[in-house]
């Protein structure tokens, strides 16, 4: 049988054929050689079956690339590591806030603020050059579940209630609502978002500038993509709100904090300078 005949099975359930493609773009993207990949692929295409899920598939190549160099195998769990922020969305949203901070935005998290008609607790604001943006951070924690229209309709709503009580007051109103998932938006949510105006960012939305393509070009990898760090150790650093793999190596005294050798220290940090291109 050939590989192309394979069916897998993706976190929705949904069955898809296998692309070697695919899975060789997503590997090209971890920063390996082409020699490594051909390797990997080779591995992974004589180990197909029927049914085999997405899910065992990339735990295969993400152990055979952990094999190869860790900072490979970091950044191609990227998406794996966003949902690692979870299970509440308050890492993401301070993830979300960095992601605009670097990219030039002054930004506030959790900021209460007046509507028209009641106040809204609202996620992120970000201003830079006049702009001013109401940011709404939508997190699964389970991959699979996608942002359908219901989020745009209501962000939207919660938006020009501010926008009301802003021009009531004489004041300078948002100029921008967003809607940030770290899945997916349905093609109903995207074309209602398109329709009234809400800039809609997802994993891979809009093409070439989601997520996943921001995070790349500005290597804003989050705290959670190390393969070196513990569990435990990446959730005591995302309670002290370090999201982000920059921050670490800005408070190194962290890890002094959580009792990690020097030598394990220096692997921790070439590896993270190495995603950071530091």
């Amino acid at each position: 049988m050939q590989n192309q005949d394979f069916e897998i099975i993706k976190s929705t359930g949904e069955k898809v054929k296998f692309s070697l493609q695919k899975l060789r773009g997503s590997l090209q993207r971890s920063g390996a050689d082409t020699k490594d990949i051909e390797y990997i692929l080779n591995i992974v295409r004589d180990e197909l079956y029927q049914g085999i899920s997405t899910k065992e598939i990339y735990n295969r190549a993400f152990a055979l690339l952990k094999k190869k160099k860790s900072v490979f195998a970091s950044k191609y769990k990227l998406k794996k590591a966003i949902y690692e922020l979870g299970p509440t969305g308050f890492p993401f949203e301070h993830f979300v806030a960095a992601v605009l901070k670097y990219s030039g935005y002054e930004v506030t998290v959790g900021q209460v603020i007046k509507g028209n008609c009641v106040s809204h607790e609202v996620d992120v604001i970000a201003r830079k050059n006049g702009d001013y943006l109401v940011v709404e951070c939508k997190f699964h924690s389970e991959e699979g579940r996608n942002c359908n229209v219901k989020v745009p309709l209501y962000i939207h709503s919660r938006y020009q209630d501010i926008k009301k009580q802003h021009q009531n007051n004489k004041e300078k109103e948002p100029n921008e609502g967003w809607v940030v998932t770290n899945t997916r938006f349905t093609t109903d949510a995207i074309q209602y978002g398109t329709c009234i105006g809400l800039y809609l960012l997802s994993w891979d939305y809009p093409k070439n500038n989601g997520l996943k393509d921001r995070i790349d070009r500005l290597r804003l990898y989050p705290i959670t993509v190390s393969t070196l760090l513990t569990n435990r150790e990446k959730h005591f650093l995302l309670s002290r709100d370090v999201v982000l793999c920059k921050q670490l190596l800005g408070d190194v005294f962290y890890l002094d904090h959580l009792g990690v050798s020097e030598q394990r220290k220096q692997k921790i940090l070439n590896e993270i300078s190495m995603l950071c291109n530091v």
